[in-house]
């Protein structure tokens, strides 16, 4: 019989029978034995039949008994591990070992009177149910038949714990600034948190621990976000102005790696985010309960961590170059505040900003009077940064390409000059640096950019229109969507993606190679005879990350429909390889600043003339997995005449002959641009 078995209850005896104590009880007649034994045979088999059918509450008491546990204890399988901890578990009985058949139950086991009490008092508490009851002993019976397994768990589980929260708080929010170094320092916060925790009673403590864990997964998150936003921005991630640039983030996914990789990369995210919060908060309860459990050793080395950490600090000790005593998380989340209350502010001081423009009264007559008769196109090279001509590793090569088309240019009767503009953003974010170069105004965020598009304040090209002197047209490939920020910039034609006549491939991001754009600029407007003069905004969209695969020069005759790049494209890099070395991103990145700047100085070549002027720069500079963690913002700026004349007017700029801008070239902020070139080509140059 097992040890979970129920003692059996014999039958009540004859009250006028005498004590068989006394040794007087006569012997049992044949019938009386009989009628005995078939009663004890009926009990024993209903017992049995009760400690197989999982249905009497007393089975509990009954393997608590057996465990040495007081039935009545309550609680749950964390305070079954304290209790553990305190007293030890018991060894357990073997599951085969026969029950004792004295008159009297074995210690542990549930007497009659227990067995009558109701299963809520059997168990302590009738909160956790039938199953939850068998939970907590299957728990707790594991503690018992495996001590120092469960020991090692518990202690393992602790140290986990403690690694997380103390991970999540030493982790930088950058990753070029991850060291093992990092990691063997001594946080404040850690000291502060134990304090409060230790000082709390045992409710409250668990409720500051979970929310404190929480928290501490939602800045492990934000960190997260930093160490992205870094790596394509070169900047934090913006709480206030950067939730719309997510989407276009899996935009980018889909449109480099496929759906299938866009869904793999949010659903990703989404568990990642899910599994950091959970395992922040509960690491943190756990570690408030340890806290508790060992209370004066807690005490003790709070105490001694805390001098630690003052003496080290105020001495500046460092290991490695690194500060041993540390309150970097405190300055993360207080920088953090700051950033946000800087974004809620900003409104205000743009609105100030863009009440103001020299240009707005004058007269459209006086407006650009010297290029009147010309066709003059803004074009950005997306991407196109100082590091593609800077960096060792690419100036050879992009020296020999802007050479070439400098010759070229030459061969054709043009002349040009090129300096420095700096750029309000880096990595990424196109149409902020587009907005900049328009409008006169510093674009920083996307708040900016909506006040701006949303308003009346007149851009660079607005002022081509206002005039009455142009056509003002945008090739916008780039574009795939909606477009309502056209209207704003002026432009009474747009042609997006749709547009253009192209039936070819996309290029990873890249709907339509930057030969076909051209050559389509050509044919809808440019080519046409008997026009008025054009201003057109171009952009040149192959050099957006993730360059590759990237299209090549082919003859302009054999552009067709586009087609013809189906087959370019299954020559080129795949993407996923690439990325997967820093000198090849970086190598393909320099082809295809190479492969736009051939296809407009190739179409300028073929195309242009004695009135036609061209203004072409780089948007931003590319992502620091290209620029090497450089902070220069500077992108470089050309502008390509035939007409003397037009050259002659910026003449006083300080810029260098050629396509190539000097070191020491003049460097402006790009928001500098408009009003500067409206000076120069106005009637008081």
């Amino acid at each position: 019989m097992s040890h979970l078995t129920p003692p059996r209850q014999l039958p009540d005896a004859d009250a006028s029978a005498p004590d068989r104590a006394a040794g007087t009880s006569p012997a049992p007649t044949e019938t009386e034995t009989e009628s005995a034994a078939t009663e004890t045979e009926s009990a024993a088999t209903e017992t049995e039949s009760n400690a197989s059918s999982h249905e009497d509450p007393t089975d509990e008491g009954a393997e608590a008994g057996a465990r040495g546990e007081d039935p009545e204890e309550t609680g749950d399988p964390e305070e079954a591990e304290e209790a553990g901890e305190t007293t030890g578990p018991l060894p357990a009985a073997d599951a085969d070992e026969p029950a004792p058949e004295d008159d009297e139950p074995p210690t542990g086991h549930a007497t009659p009177e227990e067995e009558s009490e109701p299963a809520s008092q059997a168990t302590g508490s009738g909160r956790f149910g039938r199953f939850g009851r068998f939970s907590r002993i299957g728990w707790t019976g594991w503690i018992g038949r495996h001590p120092r397994t469960a020991a090692g768990v518990r202690v393992g589980t602790s140290v986990l714990a403690g690694a997380f929260v103390l991970g999540a708080i030493l982790v930088p929010d950058r990753l070029d600034r991850f060291s093992f170094q990092n990691f063997l320092r001594l946080p404040v916060e850690v000291l502060y948190l134990a304090i409060v925790l230790l000082a709390l009673p045992s409710k409250a403590r668990r409720i500051t621990a979970a929310v404190a864990g929480t928290l501490l997964g939602l800045s492990t998150v934000l960190k997260c976000l930093d160490m992205g936003f870094y790596q394509t921005l070169a900047r934090p991630f913006d709480l206030v102005f950067d939730w719309v640039l997510l989407t276009d983030a899996a935009d980018w996914v889909k449109d480099s790696f496929g759906h299938t990789g866009e869904v793999l990369a949010v659903v990703g995210v989404i568990v990642l985010l899910i599994a950091v919060l959970v395992l922040s908060a509960l690491a943190m309860v756990r570690l408030a309960n340890v806290l508790d459990r060992h209370r004066s050793t807690a005490v003790t080395t709070t105490l001694v961590l805390g001098t630690v950490w003052i003496t080290c600090f105020s001495l500046s000790v460092q290991f490695a170059g690194v500060p041993f005593a540390t309150k970097g998380y405190s300055q993360f989340l207080a920088n953090r505040v700051q950033y946000v209350r800087d974004g809620l502010g900003d409104a205000d001081v743009f609105k100030k900003q863009l009440a103001v423009d020299a240009y707005a009264d004058t007269p459209s007559d006086q407006l650009l009077t010297g290029l009147r008769g010309k066709d003059v196109l803004f074009t950005f090279i997306e991407s196109y940064g100082r590091v593609a001509i800077d960096d060792p590793a690419m100036a050879p090569e992009i020296d020999a390409t802007l050479n070439e088309g400098n010759a070229r240019l030459k061969s054709a009767g043009f002349a040009a000059q090129s300096g420095w503009l700096r750029s309000p953003v880096t990595g990424a974010g196109s149409w902020l640096a587009h907005s900049t170069f328009l409008s006169g105004l510093w674009i920083k965020n996307q708040q900016r950019y909506r006040t701006l598009t949303t308003g009346d304040h007149a851009t660079l090209t607005s002022y081509f229109q206002k005039t009455g002197a142009w056509r003002t047209v945008g090739i916008v490939p780039g574009v795939r969507k909606s477009w309502p920020e056209g209207k704003y910039f002026g432009l009474d034609h747009i042609y997006d993606s749709t547009h253009l006549g192209y039936e070819g491939p996309y290029f990873s991001w890249t709907p339509v190679p930057d030969q076909f754009s051209l050559e389509a600029f050509q044919k809808l407007e440019h080519g046409k005879k008997n026009r008025d003069p054009i201003m057109a905004e171009i952009i040149l969209a192959s050099s957006h990350n993730p360059w590759s695969p990237i299209a090549h020069i082919i003859d302009w005759k054999d552009l067709g429909n586009g087609k013809i790049f189906y087959k370019i494209k299954k020559e080129g890099t795949n993407p996923t390889e690439v990325w997967k070395s820093a000198k090849s991103v970086r190598t393909e990145y320099r082809k295809a600043i190479q492969y736009s700047l051939d296809s407009l100085t190739q179409w300028m070549q073929r195309y242009g003339d004695d009135n036609t002027v061209l203004v072409f720069l780089g948007d931003h500079q590319p992502v620091p997995t290209v620029t090497g963690g450089s902070t220069s913002r500077d992108v470089p700026i050309t502008i390509v005449a035939r007409d003397p004349k037009v050259l002659d007017r910026v003449a006083g700029w300080g810029w260098t002959d050629g396509l190539k801008p000097a070191d020491n070239a003049p460097e402006w902020a790009m928001n500098q641009f408009r009003d500067r070139f409206l000076k120069a080509f106005g009637p008081q140059s």
